[in-house]
């Protein structure tokens, strides 16, 4: 049996992660989230495809060609968590279990920050934990998909 490959998406500024608003995010950058999220794949029998983008229609693409090709999404959709349908409907249509991770607590943070429209879609969603909530969701994603 070949191995269930993931989709993990990184949205808008997660790449300046290490040097943006370290106070929040973290020092880790996200070549080191990409890493410990790789190494942890490895051990559960997991592929994974590891796209950041700043363009919501990218990130768009990305889910829409995970249709067949991937079994789970692990999504950090960042600000369009608070303001994308067009990502919300994306992932409702490939019909994929999806977890959605934040690297702050988002319910501790400005009031806009709570509402997500991933949520609603979402298997699971894990924040507050920094890098971890990555490495949380990938365990809980593979858990569901029997891995």
């Amino acid at each position: 049996m070949s191995a269930a490959r993931i989709l993990v998406l990184h949205g808008p500024n997660l790449n300046l992660l290490g040097i943006r608003e370290p106070g929040v995010y973290g020092t880790t950058t996200l070549e080191g989230i990409n890493q410990a999220l790789t190494e942890l794949a490895c051990e559960l029998s997991l592929e994974l495809d590891i796209v950041q983008s700043n363009s919501e229609g990218a990130l768009v693409d990305a889910i829409q060609g995970a249709m067949g090709k991937c079994q789970g999404i692990l999504i950090n959709p960042a600000a369009y968590t608070h303001t994308s349908v067009a990502i919300r409907d994306a992932i409702a249509a490939t019909a994929l279990p999806a977890v959605e991770v934040h690297l702050s607590n988002v319910h501790a943070r400005e009031p806009f920050r709570s509402h997500s429209f991933i949520a609603p879609v979402a298997v699971g969603q894990i924040c507050g934990f920094g890098p971890d909530s990555y490495l949380l969701g990938l365990r809980a994603l593979a858990k569901r998909l029997g891995k």
